[in-house]
């Protein structure tokens, strides 16, 4: 039986009855509102007060590039959708083997999070507050999918992010100046590479789960 989409509040919300008719109480997703109402709140201003106009500026954490903020926000965005739909595959997944290793992706991407929104308040960097629309047409595929095929289009779609991103985050580690930034990547590299690891353990991933390697 097809479920609906998760990418938005209201799917969020229809996550948490779910998992709460079916006994489980997942970790709670972090409490974004007063973070991101205050995001919103923030006067746009010249680049002295504001981190997150274009090019590089200096902070006292060492210079800021354009591809710093960048990896900020796809790793806002990355626990934007994995956690909802790890936190959904701990009870919809089909093999006992999936349903593992999304606790423990749900329960990564939450200390995640609340990294990446502490290094985002500090350099002052606008966060995304609901996932792309790619990432909401993955979440509708997964969710509208049951039994063994729900498990291979979840592992094909997380890894496919997964590895995606991580290219990013090694060609931050390797290119920033910000000391902040650069601990962030090792964070967020850390956890990533976790992650790969996981899914691939599943023996779900196919041709289709891996980026296409550049030329």
């Amino acid at each position: 039986m097809a479920h609906p989409s998760l990418s938005t509040a209201g799917g969020l919300a229809a996550l948490c009855l779910l998992t709460a008719c079916a006994g489980y109480t997942p970790t709670p997703l972090p409490d974004t509102a007063a973070f991101d109402a205050t995001v919103a709140a923030q006067p746009t201003g010249t680049p002295a007060q504001r981190e997150d106009e274009a090019g590089t500026v200096q902070t006292k954490w060492g210079p800021l590039s354009e591809l710093d903020r960048d990896l900020v926000r796809k790793v806002r965005l990355a626990s934007l959708w994995e956690m909802p739909m790890a936190q959904d595959a701990i009870q919809r997944a089909d093999a006992a083997r999936v349903r593992q290793i999304s606790r423990e992706i749900a329960d990564q991407h939450h200390t995640l999070d609340r990294q990446v929104r502490d290094v985002a308040g500090k350099l002052r960097i606008t966060l995304p507050v609901k996932p792309t629309d790619q990432q909401q047409a993955w979440m509708t595929d997964i969710s509208g999918r049951s039994g063994p095929a729900y498990d291979a289009t979840y592992v094909k779609w997380l890894r496919l992010a997964h590895g995606q991103i991580f290219g990013v985050i090694g060609t931050v580690r390797g290119t920033t100046q910000n000391t902040l930034i650069r601990r962030f990547s090792e964070q967020a590299n850390a956890a990533v590479l976790n992650h790969q690891r996981l899914l691939e353990s599943t023996g779900l991933t196919t041709p289709e789960s891996f980026p296409t390697p550049p030329s």
